[in-house]
């Protein structure tokens, strides 16, 4: 299961934050900064997965059964594109390669929307950002992960802001994400 979703820039600041697990206020925002403080320390040529920090683990008790430790959040798997870090907080019985296709779909999904989607549009934009998460995951189980079916179901709920023509396009773009690999 994915526990939750974030997007970050390369300052720290948040671009969506959806939680599938209920979490208090303060741990959430302490999970946000930890989490980050984590990411952007890693060198580029690290591998994307990380275990959680402390702040969420499960408790070590022999007591808990192996239900609950499978259902517990222990993985967070991130993309860095450019200036954005997607990430992925889930359990151990998800697959970190499948959450990294999750990402890769969902970035796809954005740049397909916006057409070279830029930083801008997931702030001024951001109940797009939360329509494509929607497509593609209900209650953090994954539910659709075709690219296509994706675009073609955000743009059935009219959810796709149309930018004016003469707007400049002074953000990063997707092909600055692409080339930042």
């Amino acid at each position: 299961m994915i526990n939750a979703f974030l997007i970050f820039n390369n300052n720290g600041q948040p671009r969506l934050t959806k939680f599938y697990t209920q979490l208090d206020t303060a741990v959430q925002q302490r999970l946000i900064s930890e989490i980050f403080t984590l990411v952007s320390a890693r060198p580029s040529s690290s591998c994307n997965f990380l275990p959680l920090p402390p702040l969420l683990s499960p408790p070590t008790s022999s007591s808990t059964s192996t239900q609950e430790h499978n259902d517990a959040p222990s993985l967070v798997t991130y993309r860095h594109y450019a200036t954005l870090y997607f990430i992925v907080i889930s359990t151990a019985t998800e697959s970190p390669l499948a959450l990294l296709d999750l990402i890769q779909v969902y970035v796809e999904a954005l740049d397909r929307l916006f057409e070279n989607v830029c930083e801008l549009d997931l702030i001024f934009n951001f109940e797009t950002l939360h329509a494509v998460l929607g497509e593609m995951m209900v209650g953090g189980v994954v539910v659709e992960t075709g690219l296509d079916r994706v675009v073609e179901g955000v743009k059935a709920q009219g959810r796709v802001a149309k930018r004016p023509v003469n707007e400049s396009r002074s953000g990063i773009g997707m092909q600055g994400i692409w080339a930042g690999r």
